[in-house]
């Protein structure tokens, strides 16, 4: 039986406006899994005013006591594990694995949220008058507005929202029309039940075909005056224009083109392992996913043939499985979206290592490609699902050169026995992270995340995240009269 859900107003559960609502359907099973309500233009603006409203006090708030509440928040989130495991199994079709891992990493968020609330903030700053004391002080900037996707619904649920509300600001939360409840609802029933006050985050669902006008509505407030996206590329340039037309800073980190390099000295079992999970865990849709895996030419061969077996024995089916590995993607459109990229690369000469083939319902098969041509879609196009090109080099120079010819730079990992070597190269990628001695696939909260080019800018994490979300201010005073010339 489907669960039904309003709006988060003010601390209050509450229908839309209209009366309309909107259907959250499982990619698992194709049936209604929640309805949740339609918002329009007005219930966002209802949602600014509540927002605006508990401002100045949750801003007032004492340190320690926010820092209790984010602790148990995480608490509670990790309290509700199994709760939110077959949420992600029903909502978003998310493995055992990979739904663990997003309570896992969001209460070590909630935590470092907690830990940042109390570390010093601000400087002591050199005047140029005698007897002046100078301080660059953090102060909240107000109304956040927050974007969550569903791809990591849990842990980017929370993310959206952490080191806002940390850093003293109120939230209105957007979360996607695919996982309302796990990256919007869900979040925000673990915070007030953990003692968040009434109005401090609010979540406005919507109907797919209003979220150009909700997003629009609630950036264009006056009243919000920063912005956070997590999600596509496209979609994320269109954050940014509404953003740079209000003169709102924006946080946005967006799709991923990222390479796996396995260089020369690498141990080809462990490599083999390492692209394995960067590639396919949960399915591939994930922004750091390898949709490319670059093998000096002296391994190609034995790499490419280990990785094939592996890939080709992933278990795939049913997310509620505990040892399934390919899980549906978001839905049965995504799935033929993939396996769009795939023929389209095979009709321009790519060739199928393993896989391929049609999708069942939204889950298609574990797919590995050679020989992708440029004229691809797929060569320069993310693939998010589980999708990727082996590729060879001969030399650094070649590898650099192949992960770099991308618009996008988010991530990056290189797998080689030798850490220098690969900090070398390292250091030549144009991507906001990369994992030397590992894949692509990383997050740890106290880390500065975020990508480079068309993968966005703005950092979440540590220090980095409350910095996103908070005004520098310039405060002197003088301990002595000053002296004027008139």
């Amino acid at each position: 039986m489907a669960i039904h859900r309003e709006l988060l107003i003010g601390g209050k559960d509450v229908p839309a406006r209209s009366g309309r609502r909107a259907r959250d359907v499982s990619p698992a099973t194709g049936e209604v899994y929640a309805t949740v309500a339609a918002a329009g233009p007005e219930d966002v603006t209802a949602a600014v005013d509540a927002a605006a409203a508990a401002f100045e006090e949750w801003a007032a708030l004492s340190p320690s006591a926010r820092r209790a509440l984010f602790l148990r928040a995480a608490d509670l989130l990790e309290e509700r594990a199994e709760q939110a495991i077959a949420l992600m199994a029903a909502e978003v079709g998310g493995t055992r694995p990979w739904a663990g891992f997003n309570v896992m990493l969001a209460a070590g968020m909630l935590r470092e949220a907690a830990a940042a609330i109390t570390a010093p903030r601000g400087e002591v700053l050199t005047a140029q008058q005698e007897g002046v004391l100078g301080l660059a002080v953090r102060e909240p900037v107000g109304v956040v507005a927050a974007f969550s996707p569903w791809n990591a619904p849990i842990i980017l649920g929370v993310r959206s929202v952490a080191a806002a509300l940390a850093a003293g600001n109120t939230v209105v939360m957007k979360p996607s029309e695919d996982a309302p409840v796990a990256c919007g609802l869900f979040v925000a029933d673990v915070l007030r039940d953990a003692g968040l006050p009434d109005g401090v985050l609010n979540v406005v669902t919507n109907d797919p075909a209003d979220a150009a006008e909700v997003a629009e509505a609630l950036i264009a407030d006056p009243r919000v005056r920063a912005v956070n996206f997590t999600g596509s590329t496209e979609v994320g340039r269109i954050i940014g224009v509404h953003a740079a037309r209000h003169l709102k800073p924006a946080l946005l980190e967006l799709g991923g083109k990222n390479a796996i390099i396995v260089l020369d000295d690498a141990d080809v079992d462990y490599a083999v392992d390492a692209a394995t999970f960067g590639v396919f865990m949960n399915a591939g849709q994930i922004c750091m996913s390898g949709d490319r895996v670059l093998v000096h030419e002296s391994l190609a061969e034995e790499f490419t043939r280990r990785f094939a077996a592996k890939v080709a024995a992933l278990p795939s089916g049913d997310p509620t499985e505990p040892t399934t590995v390919i899980g549906p993607l978001v839905s049965p459109a995504a799935a033929r979206r993939v396996a769009a990229l795939v023929k389209d690369a095979v009709d321009k000469g790519a060739t199928v290592v393993t896989g391929g083939g049609e999708p069942a319902g939204a889950v298609h098969p574990a797919t590995v490609l050679a020989d992708v041509p440029p004229e691809a879609d797929l060569y320069r196009g993310e693939a998010f699902g589980p999708v990727c090109v082996v590729d060879t080099f001969a030399t650094d120079d070649e590898a650099v050169a192949k992960a770099n010819d991308t618009e996008h730079g988010l991530t990056a990992g290189i797998i080689t026995e030798n850490g220098t070597h690969g900090l070398r190269v390292a250091r030549r990628l144009k991507t906001g992270i990369v994992h030397v001695n590992d894949q692509s696939v990383g997050d740890e909260p106290q880390a500065p995340f975020g990508g480079f080019k068309a993968s966005g800018y703005g950092r979440f994490g540590g220090r980095w995240g409350l910095e996103a979300f908070s005004n520098t201010r310039w405060l002197t005073l003088a301990t002595q009269q000053a002296h004027y010339p008139f």
